[in-house]
């Protein structure tokens, strides 16, 4: 084989590397194009609570509402002893009203 063969040789070699590279290229460049991010905006999804944060909020708001009741229990409890006391004394102050009355007509 003669030198001018053997480059005629490797020169057609190069050239079908070259396609090679040239469809290896493209391919490459397709498949960015398709990964590439699109100019629309899209809309995000609403991020889900879990099920263990409902159940936490659940217990947190029922424990809230059942202290809340309590202390309205005490403030009623409270409410009717100052009651009932307030009107022991109202009745020990009538009884000795009506006692003076009594002694001053009889």
């Amino acid at each position: 084989m003669s030198d001018v063969e053997k480059a005629a040789q490797d020169a057609v070699q190069a050239a079908q590397q070259s396609e090679q590279y040239a469809l290896l290229l493209a391919a490459v460049q397709a498949a960015q194009a398709q990964q590439a991010p699109c100019q629309h905006a899209h809309p995000v999804p609403a991020a889900r609570p879990s099920s263990a944060g409902k159940w936490v909020a659940a217990g947190v708001g029922g424990s809230v509402f059942l202290l809340a009741v309590a202390v309205s229990a005490v403030a009623v409890a409270v409410s009717a002893v100052a009651l009932t006391v307030c009107l022991l004394v109202l009745r020990s102050v009538w009884q000795d009203i009506r006692r003076e009355r009594e002694e001053r007509r009889g």
